[in-house]
């Protein structure tokens, strides 16, 4: 029986998660939930599911409609307020943290459940971006599951050979709304026209990400925090079906691949159970008709942002971070139709650049104060940016 924490648990992540655990009750148990404070009765309902007494609940305004929550239910818990209360959390005695919580705010919790020793199922991919060398130093070898589909596959994939056979990684983009378009063709996009994902239901943000290839991009970077592969040997291929999540190329010519549906059910079980499968997790490929998959190349002259996060890979320190953060504010003003979705992976050239000709020594071992600072110096420049081109 493991026991597991889950950030995030209101969330897309989290609430899969939960189905797992609901349907495998002799393999997991759940002794730490938080969220963000978004749904709290939801996470009221899963603490009294769950048997769960360890709470915490990011927004101090949340804190009192989840104790009125768990009152109605007869639950009584131990509910924590505030981020430091869900780092506190992730830093508990457990076998697992799955870390689903959403953008940087998960670097915190991230390096908590790395010092406790603790398993990192990790689909906060934003977390290891804008805190590469910090995670990176604390984490043992194997501590770190990914979760996200793509570098689930990978590293399933990376089971078939030894690290010094591996030649290539080859990351699988669905290519999102605009897949083939043009760039003039995203001059008038409008956001209900970026939320149309072909193949994935996500979140407002992560589609969006989706739609610039951002979400690919910081991939990339993952990737190559995750796997230490060199940034010119991660590679991004279009595939419409998302059947086929990534793929790695070895030495000898051969590629092997992780294909299923489309569904994180999968991916998350793993991360639960990893190295072990959990059967059922989700429904596999239909093998019993005909099936076509595509792929394609993708062309980074009308989706710059992979060429950009390469750059800001190469360049380490916390130009990722700054990359991550100008994004978060890019995404902000288009979705509150304060920016057009061309304006978004412009205005993250832009604040990186400046960012790259102005950081002096960029080989200097980063602290949380640095991300941190660099953070919030790029969510002002990029405000500020799109202010002045109002």
């Amino acid at each position: 029986m493991r026991e597991v924490v889950v950030l995030g648990s209101t969330g897309s992540v989290g609430t899969q998660a939960l189905d797992i655990v609901r349907a495998n009750r002799d393999r997991f148990q759940i002794v730490g939930l938080a969220a963000g404070g978004a749904d709290p009765a939801l996470m009221a309902q899963q603490a009294a599911e769950f048997d769960v007494t360890a709470l915490a609940i990011a927004n101090p305004d949340s804190e009192g409609a989840l104790k009125s929550a768990l009152s109605a239910l007869g639950h009584p818990a131990d509910v924590g307020v505030g981020p430091d209360a869900v780092t506190a959390l992730a830093g508990r005695p457990a076998e697992v943290v799955l870390n689903g919580i959403t953008g940087s705010i998960g670097l915190a919790p991230t390096l908590a459940a790395l010092d406790a020793g603790t398993t990192l199922a990790l689909a906060n991919k934003e977390s290891l971006i804008v805190g590469g060398a910090l995670v990176r130093a604390r984490a043992a070898p194997g501590q770190i599951v990914p979760v996200d589909s793509e570098h689930s596959a990978l590293a399933q994939c990376l089971r078939g050979g030894r690290a010094a056979e591996v030649e290539r990684l080859i990351l699988t983009a669905s290519g999102g709304p605009f897949r083939g378009k043009k760039r003039h063709e995203l001059d008038n996009v409008t956001v209900k026209d970026a939320l149309a994902h072909p193949t994935w239901d996500m979140g407002p943000v992560v589609t969006i990400n989706s739609a610039t290839m951002m979400n690919k991009a910081l991939e990339v970077i993952e990737a190559h925090l995750l796997f230490d592969i060199p940034l010119e040997r991660i590679d991004v291929v279009v595939h419409p079906q998302s059947v086929v999540h990534s793929m790695v190329q070895f030495v000898d010519g051969s590629t092997m691949l992780q294909a299923s549906p489309p569904d994180m059910r999968m991916p998350i079980a793993l991360g639960l159970a990893w190295p072990d499968r959990v059967p059922g997790a989700a429904d596999p490929c239909d093998w019993s008709g005909p099936a076509q998959w595509d792929f394609q190349p993708l062309d980074e002259g009308v989706f710059e942002a992979i060429q950009l996060a390469r750059r800001a890979a190469a360049a380490g320190r916390c130009a990722p971070a700054v990359l991550n953060a100008a994004n978060e504010e890019g995404v902000a003003a288009f979705l509150a139709g304060e920016a057009a979705f061309s304006e978004i992976i412009s205005i993250v050239d832009w604040v990186v650049r400046e960012y790259l000709q102005q950081s002096g020594d960029l080989q200097r071992p980063v602290t949380i104060d640095d991300v941190l600072s660099a953070e919030t110096w790029a969510r002002t420049r990029a405000v500020q940016r799109l202010e002045d081109h109002r």
